[in-house]
């Protein structure tokens, strides 16, 4: 029988105390945070680092200050819109904001995309295509788009009860893509005029709930990355558009004696503070856990938070330290906020990477009828499901 909505309005009714007291538990102790926030960003940075005391992990430690009286956060109109201090008064103003900021500057980004092994196919088969849009903003020169692809076999894929089928087809996906922005670090020319791209976080500690080697693959990959851009001073920057990290609530337990909360997350604290364009000042990552095998790049992870959308929450940004010290921070972030405009909203390197990259069903439908073709040549038994002999009769 279908689910009763009479049913549910009344459970809902029943249990309504129950969301009361939750939501009015979240917001006080979200107001707390905001309050604390405010007051540790007030604090000169010297003090803020003593509020944290000589312990670690603490989540994230201050490497700069905010404005006065800005509730930690830095507007953008306020100290890095040079030389435009005003707000854009049309699309126009921001369109030649953009083309100031942009003008030969090569942005480089890698996406994904995979077919992974299923009950379509009675061996274990997956292919993974990697795609990148390189984009100089010049009117001399073209921008290139390309892919890469790759096939697991059985062999590939073979048994290991710690890592499903899945897994190591995403790691080698992971893998494809870091392995490619490493080689273009390499080959860069103009490293000064370069701002290269990771599509997610630099910190993984999404492996965490992974076993020992599949920990290793993912920390292996992007020590790779965060040394090349180090040694080739070539600017990286982990783009996460929808980040639940809590190192700067982590932080404020820390240091401002709060209760410890992983139900109040950094992008939730600070989205009502922030306009378009706004950014938190830049702090290290000391979370802890995977970092911790991280090697020499263990503290040389930085993030800050960068508001993008006019609503909704900010999005999270993570490079490495070199780029802070250098003193160019400014400069790079206004090339994140131009891709971001261009985009409408998301970085458009990353958006084009990701169409260039994406497998569509036609895509799978192809891999298939080759696949088939090629087992039936070699003599190897290969059989498709009868739903996809049907779908392909029918195609």
């Amino acid at each position: 029988m279908p689910v009763s909505p009479a049913h549910i309005k009344a459970l809902l009714d029943q249990k309504r105390e129950a969301f009361s007291t939750f939501n009015k538990a979240k917001f006080e102790l979200l107001a707390a945070y905001h309050r604390a926030w405010a007051e540790f960003s007030a604090l000169p940075l010297a003090d803020q680092q003593q509020c944290l005391g000589g312990s670690t992990p603490v989540g994230a430690l201050p490497l700069e200050e905010a404005p006065r009286g800005k509730k930690g956060v830095i507007p953008f109109f306020f100290a890095e819109s040079a030389p435009a201090q005003e707000r854009w008064s049309n699309r126009e103003a921001s369109a030649q904001w953009v083309q100031a900021v942009l003008s030969e500057i090569t942005t480089f980004a890698v996406d994904g995309s995979q077919i992974t092994p299923g009950k379509d196919l009675s061996i274990p088969l997956a292919l993974i295509q990697i795609g990148w849009f390189e984009n100089p903003h010049s009117k001399t020169r073209p921008y290139q788009k390309d892919v890469r692809v790759d096939l697991l076999t059985p062999k590939d894929l073979g048994p290991n009860p710690a890592q499903p089928l899945e897994r190591r087809v995403n790691i080698r996906r992971f893998q494809m893509e870091a392995e490619r922005l490493v080689e273009y670090i390499y080959a860069c020319q103009e490293p000064e005029r370069t701002l290269v791209f990771f599509d997610g976080a630099l910190v993984v500690t999404f492996a965490e709930a992974f076993d020992p080697d599949s920990q290793k693959a993912y920390v292996q990959a992007m020590l790779a990355l965060l040394r090349a851009s180090e040694e080739r001073r070539v600017p990286l920057v982990g783009y996460v558009d929808t980040s639940y990290a809590h190192d700067l609530t982590t932080m404020l337990h820390h240091g401002c004696g709060l209760e410890a909360t992983e139900g109040i997350h950094d992008a939730q604290l600070l989205a009502r503070l922030m306009e378009w364009g706004d950014r938190i000042p830049l702090f290290r990552c000391d979370r802890g856990g995977i970092l911790d095998h991280y090697d020499e790049q263990r503290n040389q992870i930085a993030f800050t938070y960068l508001k993008t959308t006019r609503d909704g929450y900010p999005v999270r940004l993570e490079m490495p330290l070199w780029m802070w010290e250098s003193g160019h921070m400014t400069r790079y972030l206004n090339c994140v906020r131009g891709e971001v405009i261009i985009g409408g909203g998301y970085p458009y390197g990353i958006e084009t990477a990701d169409q260039t990259a994406v497998l569509q069903g036609a895509d799978k439908q192809i891999f298939f009828r080759v696949l088939q073709d090629w087992a039936e040549k070699e003599d190897i038994n290969l059989r498709l499901s009868r739903k996809m002999v049907s779908k392909q009769r029918r195609r």
